[in-house]
């Protein structure tokens, strides 16, 4: 002990273990998102500098092109997603990045409102931020993913029964009007 109370350090055979070396990293890194879809995601959603700091990409230039341009920013999109697959994201994952890309393809779609939609939800962006944390911790967006998948589906499960409800209604209206 008189050893290492003078900072000479452990005897041989002892079972205190080394620290390891600086250089030697405590915890692997995970995989890092490969470069070409990073590329991809910021030219499509914030390659270009506004004045006021405001970022747009191409895909909302894009998307100012009737019928063409959602469809095209759309499948670029989508590039993004099958690269994802191929990486081995869960099936949860890219269903929340698909479900990502039609949000901005259906909200884009809709005349000049659309259009702002569609600079200001940056799809691909989100789509790298979730390729990331499931490179990181796969079990955890998995769980995530499902949670706001099923949640999604109710919503559109009630949103049907909604409108079933409002066409029975209205079809009685007409009924009792004749």
């Amino acid at each position: 002990m008189r050893e290492m109370a003078n900072g000479a350090g452990p005897r041989r055979g002892s079972t205190t273990s080394a620290r390891p070396h600086p250089a030697e990293p405590l915890v692997s890194a995970a995989p890092a998102v490969p470069d070409d879809l990073e590329r991809l995601a910021r030219w499509l959603d914030s390659s270009i500098r506004l004045p006021g700091g405001l970022r747009i990409g191409v895909d909302g230039l894009i998307g100012l092109i009737p019928g063409f341009g959602d469809v095209a920013g759309a499948l670029l999109s989508l590039y993004v997603v099958g690269r994802a697959s191929v990486l081995g994201l869960p099936r949860s994952v890219l269903a929340r990045m698909v479900l990502n890309i039609a949000v901005d393809s259906v909200g884009g779609a809709v005349p000049v409102l659309g259009d702002l939609f569609d600079f200001a939800f940056k799809s691909n962006q989100r789509n790298i931020a979730l390729l990331r944390r499931s490179m990181k911790d796969a079990d955890r967006e998995r769980r995530t993913s499902w949670l706001l998948l099923a949640g999604v589906g109710l919503l559109l499960v009630l949103l049907a029964a909604l409108v079933v409800a409002l066409g029975i209604l209205l079809a009685r209206l007409l009924a009792a009007a004749l």
